[in-house]
C-alpha cells in the first residue's frame, strides 16, 4: 500500500515499520499513537498509549473472540481485565478508558509493564539501521538514552519513569500524520487484517472485526417474518412464545460477532427480551436446532404459496442471500422437509462447530 510523499520526511523506512509483523503490538501501539496525535497530543505517556491499546483489542478479544497470538500479552490484559471488571464486550471505548486509568488492580498494571518493554524502542528499528545486535541488549532507559542519539526519528524519550516515561512526537511526524490520517489508518488496518487472519484462518469477517460492533440493519427480515405471523401461528425456537408483529426481534443463531454477516438462513424471529438474553452464546445443537429446522421449513413452503411472502423473501435474498450457491442449495421449490433439514443442517453445522472451537459459550434459556 502506497503511503503519501513527503519531501522532508523519511516515508521509505517508515512504510517498513510493520515488515515484522511476528506479534501484533507493533500495530497497537502506533495505532495508538496515530490516534492520540489526531486528538492533538504530541507528549505522551506509555501508560496512556498502553490503555489505547488494550482498549482497541477489547472487542476483537471479547465481543469477536480473535486470537492475537500464542500467550500474547495484550490478549492476556484483555481478558484480566474483562474478569475484574465485568464490562460488556460491546462496552464504549470511553468507559474502557475511564476504567483504566483508575485501575489499581496488580496484574493488570504487571501486564501494562510487559508491553512496555520493547515495543516503544522496537518500533522505530527500521530508521536506525545503524543500531545493531547487542545494542538492542539494553535495560530500558539506557536504550532509550541510545535511541535519543539518532537522528529524523518519528518521536524521541523524555523524562524515563516506568509507566510513566513519555514519549514526544517531531512536529514535522505529527503534521503529517494529522493531514493523512485516513489513509495511514487503512495502511494500519490492512496490516492488522493481515495479521489477524494468519493468527485466525478459520474465521470469517475479520476486516469487520477492527472495532466495535455497529447497529445492523434487519428491517427487510423482520417484514418477512411479520408478514408470516400475520398469516400463521409462530413460535419461537428458544423459548417456544407466540410471536406477533409487535414483538418479534431478529436474531443470528450462530453470533453474527463469530458469522460477521446477516445471511438469512442464520437469522431467526425471536423476541427481544430473549435475544437479549443469548446475546453472544450459541444456543444448544441438540435442543434448538430442530427447532429452528421447523421455523425454516415453514417459512420455506409459506413463501413458495404466498406471492406477497415470496415478494417479501426476494427483498430480503437481495441484502440477505449474497452466496448463490446457498440459495440454490436451500431455496429451491419443491424440498421435503427432511431434505430442507438435512441441507440447512450442512450449511449451519460446520459454521457452528468453528464457533465453538474458537470459544463461543453454549446457552439455553432459563426458565
Amino acid at each position: 500500500m502506497q503511503l503519501p510523499y513527503s519531501d522532508v520526511l523519511d516515508i521509505a523506512h517508515f512504510s517498513r515499520l510493520f515488515d515484522n509483523k511476528s506479534e501484533c503490538y507493533k500495530l497497537f501501539w502506533f495505532q495508538a499513537i496515530a490516534q492520540k496525535i489526531k486528538e492533538g497530543h504530541e507528549i505522551i505517556t506509555f501508560e496512556a498509549l498502553i490503555n489505547e491499546m488494550i482498549a482497541d483489542a477489547w472487542y476483537m478479544v471479547t465481543e469477536y473472540h480473535l486470537n492475537l497470538g500464542p500467550n500474547d500479552a495484550l490478549e492476556r490484559v484483555v481478558h484480566r481485565l474483562g474478569a475484574i471488571s465485568h464490562m460488556k464486550s460491546c462496552e464504549k471505548k470511553e468507559v474502557i478508558l475511564e476504567y483504566l486509568t483508575a485501575c489499581e488492580d496488580k496484574d493488570v498494571t504487571a501486564m501494562k509493564r510487559t508491553l512496555s518493554q520493547n515495543v516503544p524502542y522496537r518500533l522505530q528499528a527500521p530508521f536506525m539501521e545503524s543500531m545493531k545486535g547487542k545494542e538492542w541488549n539494553r535495560s530500558g532507559k539506557n536504550l532509550a538514552a541510545r535511541i535519543n542519539q539518532e537522528q529524523r526519528l518519528m518521536y524521541y524519550f523524555l523524562q524515563f519513569c516506568g509507566l510513566n516515561t513519555q514519549i514526544q512526537i517531531q512536529k514535522e511526524w505529527a503534521d503529517y500524520i494529522k493531514q493523512n490520517y485516513e489513509i495511514i489508518q487503512g495502511w494500519v488496518e490492512y496490516n492488522l487484517i493481515q495479521y489477524l487472519q494468519r493468527r485466525n484462518p478459520s474465521v470469517p469477517g475479520i476486516v469487520d472485526k477492527l472495532a466495535p460492533p455497529k447497529e445492523r440493519n434487519l428491517e427487510k427480515v423482520k417484514k418477512y417474518w411479520k408478514m408470516i405471523v400475520a398469516i400463521k401461528p409462530v413460535c419461537e425456537i428458544y423459548g417456544k412464545e407466540q410471536l406477533n408483529e409487535k414483538n418479534i426481534s431478529i436474531d443470528h443463531f450462530v453470533p453474527w460477532s463469530y458469522v460477521a454477516h446477516d445471511e438469512l438462513w442464520n437469522l431467526t424471529p425471536t423476541t427481544r427480551s430473549i435475544n437479549s438474553s443469548k446475546s453472544n452464546s450459541l444456543p444448544d445443537w441438540n435442543t434448538y436446532f430442530p427447532m429452528l429446522c421447523k421455523n425454516e421449513y415453514m417459512s420455506y413452503e409459506m413463501m413458495w404459496e404466498y406471492p406477497k411472502i415470496q415478494e417479501a423473501f426476494e427483498k430480503c435474498a437481495k441484502e440477505h442471500l449474497n452466496n448463490q450457491e446457498i440459495r440454490l442449495k436451500l431455496y429451491q421449490q419443491g424440498l421435503p422437509e427432511r431434505e430442507f433439514s438435512g441441507r440447512l443442517e450442512e450449511v449451519i453445522l460446520p459454521v457452528y462447530q468453528s464457533a465453538k472451537n474458537m470459544g463461543f459459550s453454549n446457552w439455553s434459556l432459563k426458565v
